[in-house]
């Protein structure tokens, strides 16, 4: 039993003097999570459990090799010409709103362009030959009530 308890002493004392090594001679700016006081603090008090966490949770990210043989380190973001494109929701993008525009004839060209010689809005407009018509039909009602 002593021989089981001085293994797991020694295996205890092998991850706290690796994870104090790493921590302290890791660069300040690229420890995660905490500054590096409080992880050794952290990794000196909670012997097992702060040296585990240190290499889950607070040890510099690893850099990716990207699939066009690049290496990306994480924190240094992308270079803007090779940023991935997302895609773009259909209201901000300026060819579906050309494309709607295109579909819906003069009335919508007229709107886009911002038709300020004509004082009335869409719905106005549209009142206004509703109107229009009304009076027309009246008109002709009007003749051939004469008429007879």
């Amino acid at each position: 039993m002593f021989r089981l308890y001085s293994l797991f002493v020694l295996l205890d004392l092998a991850l706290l003097v690796a994870a104090l090594i790493d921590c302290l001679s890791a660069d300040e700016f690229a420890i995660r999570a905490l500054p590096r006081v409080v992880w050794v603090f952290l990794i000196l008090l909670f012997s097992p459990i702060g040296a585990i966490v240190w290499f889950v949770a607070g040890r510099p990210a690893r850099p990716v090799r990207l699939s066009n043989g690049q290496v990306w380190r994480p924190g240094s973001g992308f270079p803007e010409s090779e940023r991935p494109r997302r895609p773009v929701a259909p209201d901000d993008d300026p060819d579906f709103l050309r494309g709607l525009t295109r579909s819906r004839g003069e009335d919508a060209d007229r709107r886009s362009r911002g038709a300020d010689n004509d004082p009335r809005s869409p719905g106005e407009d549209r009142l206004g030959r509703w109107e229009d018509d009304l009076r027309r039909r009246e008109e002709e009602l009007r003749r051939r009530s004469e008429e007879q």
